[in-house]
């Protein structure tokens, strides 16, 4: 791409491999000029002065309507993104005070129904990039679902109720209780997950008819075949201290076989399956504290039953078992916002209570 076609008289251009850009998220930099943005939640964030500033971007559409979130000065816009696989010139701010210091951050508000390609920020000539801030030394990362990845997560007049009918326009990450826990406790954060998604293969609700399981995303930074080639993760770029996995509760579909028969032929695979998903993520991060648990989505408590007993057959006092006070029985819809703040206070407080020996730098 020529960033120049889109440049006004008196506008500058600042490259995506600009030092003062702190970036967050699993993020695909293979092309630094053009990193893709995959995972819910990934980020750019810049500090400036200047009274103007655009934002060039790209999207690979799969399904529903795509947004582009941003937070410039603490106030959250989106903006729906166009499905036709060119390069857009999107003004975020042109009123700003140029004498004042800005912050912008724009972020991936979904998960991989979309990837979008971020070329660069434009801005008026007389503007400064100033220097960002540190990054937070702690570290985190989430495996997860829907939930997680904050679906429908601004669908505030449905606490407790099923689902609205939507197109995608009322999922957002930054609501979701992993990337608010991340903030509570001052972390950077990886969100790692999928609507739909299980622990299994051909099980679940993602990518149907062929349905993936985390099992064979979980080390991609590409895992949606229908937005591109499927591409591995290098685990060596994100070392967390903590992973929270959060999974479990779509594989009752299209059989709740935990429920029928938690002790047949096919719980066993699923434990089987779930225990080595769990030592996978041990072996990238020998150690990492690992929290296992599912969320407060209706599901039938068998599977956290299985996950607990999975948890102690591992027997590792770094990888521990964590259910909400609503684990399994607070919503028969996705995660709205306050319930996300109520998840993320407690998982917040049984992270907090395990001292501050979990977030010293690991040796490897």
């Amino acid at each position: 791409m020529n960033e120049r076609e889109f440049l006004k008289k008196n506008e500058d251009y600042v490259s995506t491999d600009c030092e003062k850009i702190n970036y967050g998220g699993r993020i695909d930099f293979s092309d630094s000029k053009a990193p893709i943005f995959v995972f819910p939640g990934s980020l750019a964030q810049m500090f400036f002065k200047g009274s103007k500033l655009k934002v060039l971007i790209k999207n690979n559409h799969s399904y529903l309507d795509n947004y582009l979130g941003y937070i410039i000065d603490g106030v959250q816009k989106k903006v729906l993104l166009s499905n036709d696989h060119c390069v857009h010139e999107i003004a975020l701010a042109d009123d700003l005070s140029e004498d004042e210091k800005h912050q912008i951050i724009i972020f991936k508000r979904q998960d991989a129904c979309h990837e979008f390609t971020f070329y660069g920020f434009i801005m008026s000539k007389d503007s400064i990039i100033c220097t960002p801030d540190k990054k937070p030394r702690r570290c985190m990362e989430f495996y997860g679902d829907s939930v997680t990845a904050g679906e429908l997560s601004e669908a505030v007049d449905y606490v407790g109720k099923p689902d609205p009918i939507h197109n995608g326009e009322y999922s957002n990450a930054w609501y979701s209780y992993a990337m608010i826990t991340a903030r509570m406790l001052k972390a950077q954060v990886n969100v790692i997950a999928q609507g739909g998604i299980s622990v299994m293969d051909h099980t679940g609700y993602f990518h149907e008819p062929d349905y993936i399981g985390m099992e064979s995303a979980y080390d991609k930074i590409h895992f949606n075949p229908d937005l591109g080639k499927v591409k591995d993760w290098d685990f060596r770029k994100f070392t967390p201290h903590v992973v929270v996995i959060a999974l479990g509760q779509n594989d009752a579909a299209p059989e709740d076989y935990m429920k029928e028969n938690p002790e047949g032929k096919k719980a066993e695979i699923w434990k089987k399956h779930y225990e080595q998903f769990v030592l996978n993520i041990r072996r990238k991060y020998p150690n990492a504290f690992i929290v296992l648990t599912t969320t407060i989505l209706n599901h039938h408590p068998s599977w956290d039953r299985a996950i607990g007993l999975i948890c102690r057959n591992i027997d590792d006092a770094k990888i521990v078992h964590f259910l909400y006070s609503w684990n399994g029985r607070g919503t028969p819809g996705h995660v709205r916002i306050p319930e996300a703040q109520q998840m993320a206070f407690e998982i917040y407080a049984f992270i907090k209570s395990f001292g501050d020996e979990i977030w010293k730098d690991q040796v490897l």
